[in-house]
């Protein structure tokens, strides 16, 4: 059914005519809220979940707004006064109060510590880049908190500011949601979504969906929103924007110096104080070299980062990958073409505000998935989220963790153009 579903492009879902951002359907099937259903919206303090909010409060809803704190910075200093969360708190308290909103504050810094920062800093330990903010939409804020306020407080609704979109298909005997990439390409956040089930994308409302970064920025402004003016969020939740990431994992992972080799020569050109310090593709800033050196990859057995002379070097270029623990958003409806010998097309994406690119899919026996690219790609790392879409690079099918990347030899290139 889902290879059926793949062949109806998507593509309409992202270039249809711009809607107003928010209305509600008198669909039978529960796909949008209906007059009186109790709605909760997740404020953060920033201007995208203010006006989500006050889209929201414009319809016939039970509205009501829930802050999320996550980080407990007693955790490190000992205190928590004047901390950013304390700031964001005051914000969502403020434009509440001028919507009429009953709102709360929910503290999950302990189960983000927990499912989310720790299994995070193994990771980094071990030289591998994961991704936490994916880890955090998919197990607190579409897990604990979707749970919190919908199960327990009986809510319907868990309404986000996220730049993205549900479209449900209406052609299966029950409809389901697919996760869509949102009009302001530029702002799209699907890719932090990709790990988000497909039961709590059931409960989820994306009011920004149709709207661009400037227009949302121009209705805070309208609406005289008292975080109309306040400056975007642009660094991982526990760091903040005031440190440097480095610095702040140099609190939690102890030293570990290890050499840097070229590539090239295998030859040591400098020590390291830890692979954690480097991502693959990242400036290795190695001092005596007679030009810039870039991280090609990292020996987690030898403690080991190799480098190579320029960003274009072809050893930071990768033609393939595996990736471990694939989800699929729709668990029950995996593409049989992934098991057969065509493989299955799609499109895949590795960074955010990265273009998604072609590739093909194919599941190896050991259940992880092989990716191939069409083109070879920049800079791949081990524990990457990588994000797969349909041909048409809108509808998120899922995501799973990068554990390698490959460079094809003539046989490989041979062999999958046969395939084709």
């Amino acid at each position: 059914m889902i290879r059926q579903t793949l062949r109806r492009s998507t593509l309409n879902t992202c270039r249809r005519r711009r809607q107003a951002p928010f209305r509600c359907s008198s669909d039978t099937t529960m796909t949008a809220p209906r007059k009186g259903d109790r709605v909760v919206v997740a404020m953060s303090g920033g201007v995208d979940s203010s006006v989500t909010a006050r889209l929201l409060a414009e319809e016939d809803y039970n509205l009501s707004a829930v802050f999320m704190r996550n980080w407990d910075t007693r955790d490190e200093a000992g205190s928590d006064t004047g901390c950013e969360w304390e700031k964001d708190w005051e914000d969502v308290q403020l434009v509440c109060r001028q919507l009429g909103l009953p709102c709360e504050m929910i503290d999950l810094s302990r189960e983000y510590w927990t499912r989310v920062f720790e299994p995070a800093l193994r990771m980094w330990e071990t030289g591998e880049t994961p991704n936490p903010d994916v880890w955090c939409n998919r197990e607190v804020k579409f897990g604990i908190l979707m749970d919190r306020v919908v199960a327990a407080e009986g809510a319907k609704w868990l309404a986000m500011g996220h730049y993205a979109g549900i479209e449900w298909d209406h052609t299966l005997p029950t409809p389901r949601p697919k996760l869509v990439r949102a009009v302001d390409d530029k702002k799209d956040q699907t890719y932090y979504l990709s790990g988000v089930k497909e039961s709590s994308l059931r409960k989820s409302l994306f009011p920004l969906q149709k709207l661009r970064k400037t227009e949302v920025r121009e209705l805070a402004a309208k609406y005289k929103l008292p975080t109309a003016q306040r400056s975007e969020s642009m660094g991982i939740c526990f760091v903040g924007e005031k440190r440097r990431f480095e610095d702040f994992l140099a609190e939690y992972i102890p030293p570990k110096p290890g050499p840097i080799i070229n590539l090239d020569t295998n030859k040591q050109v400098g020590t390291h104080p830890g692979l954690w310090r480097f991502t693959i593709g990242q400036h290795a800033k190695v001092p005596g070299m007679p030009e810039r050196m870039f991280v090609a990859k990292k020996s987690v057995m030898d403690n080991e980062v190799f480098v190579v002379p320029g960003s274009s070097h072809p050893a930071l270029m990768k033609t393939s990958f595996v990736v471990r623990d694939f989800r699929w958003i729709w668990e029950d409806a995996v593409p049989l073409a992934i098991d057969a010998h065509s493989s299955f097309r799609a499109r895949v994406q590795f960074r955010h505000r990265m273009k998604d690119v072609p590739c093909t899919v194919q599941r190896n026996e050991d259940g992880d998935m092989r990716i191939d690219f069409d083109e070879p790609q920049y800079a791949l790392a081990a524990g990457q989220v990588a994000a797969l879409y349909d041909e048409a690079g809108c509808w998120c099918l899922g995501s799973g963790q990068i554990s390698e990347g490959m460079r094809r030899n003539k046989l490989d290139n041979l062999l999958l153009n046969l395939s084709l």
